[in-house]
């Protein structure tokens, strides 16, 4: 027995070993980003490079939000709203689909999830131009619609909240209809309040893939407004325009990533709880 427990004991030490490495090899990019953002474009040219500034300055964010071509604040709100919305209406087609898949019974149910599954394989490039066309059918060509409807019927969200429902106990919906709640009783009443933390985590990751998007909206989101683009289309004009401008193009990433990490920070609990509970059935 110590000797197993001396084994046990290394093994904890080498997988710590090991993920602090893991985290810092994650970390350098954005520390790395964070210190050319505050360098002033002579430390920034200086050789050798240094990771520490030798002169802190601001002057890089400040000329991000008082250039004209470069509205920042006007995408990142843009990409609030349009990543907020998305978020909130596919929580609602998933969950319910996930529901039904998961709690009614009907004919051919798991054929239809699996074929359901099989389409994620699909590369999403393939329906780009079907998508277009579709889009431009609506009217909705330019507009935020094509940003926030495209998307909803996604089966990755709808499988995690159906592995998560497949862990309820089955004798509480029988109980529950046993007392006279109907199936949308049962999924405001039981369900949802059970699946908090399945349902953050699965809002997590679509609000993070809407807020990352990058090649729709630059598909769809054409015209003289720029005020109107999105916030990764916007940093890609940014990277265009000041190409040799280093420290406002690493100041316009920082920014970028300051919403997703405030959200996760406040909701890591959740999230860990969500992730490690989904697979449980």
């Amino acid at each position: 027995m110590p000797a197993l427990k001396v084994v046990e004991s290394r093994r904890k030490k080498v997988s710590f070993i090991i993920l602090i490495f893991a985290c810092l090899l994650w970390l350098l990019p954005i520390i790395w980003g964070v210190s050319t953002s505050l360098k002033t474009d002579q430390d920034i040219s200086r050789n050798p490079i240094s990771l520490i500034p030798k002169e802190f300055t601001l002057n890089h964010f400040k000329g991000l939000l008082t250039k004209v071509d470069t509205p920042v604040l006007k995408w990142m709100l843009n990409s609030f709203i349009i990543a907020s919305v998305h978020t909130i209406l596919f929580l609602i087609v998933a969950s319910l689909a996930a529901y039904a898949f998961s709690i009614l019974k009907f004919k051919g149910r798991d054929k239809i999830f699996w074929i359901l599954i099989g389409t994620s394989m699909i590369p999403n490039v393939i329906n780009l131009v079907p998508l277009v066309t579709m889009m431009i059918d609506f009217n909705w060509f330019g507009s935020w619609l094509a940003l926030i409807v495209p998307g909803l019927g996604g089966v990755f969200g709808m499988f995690l909240l159906r592995q998560f429902f497949l862990g309820i106990p089955r004798e509480l919906i029988d109980s529950a209809k046993i007392d006279g709640l109907g199936n949308f009783g049962i999924f405001f009443h039981i369900v949802l309040p059970l699946s908090k933390s399945a349902i953050l985590v699965t809002g997590l990751f679509t609000f993070m893939g809407n807020w990352n998007d990058y090649l729709w909206p630059l598909v769809v989101m054409t015209g003289e407004d720029i005020s109107r683009q999105t916030l990764p289309v916007g940093l890609s004009k940014i990277a265009g325009t000041y190409n040799y401008d280093y420290g406002l193009t690493m100041a316009a990433a920082i920014l970028s990533i300051i919403p997703v990490v405030i959200i996760y920070a406040i909701t890591q609990d959740k999230i860990i709880e969500g992730v490690s509970r989904t697979g449980i059935k």
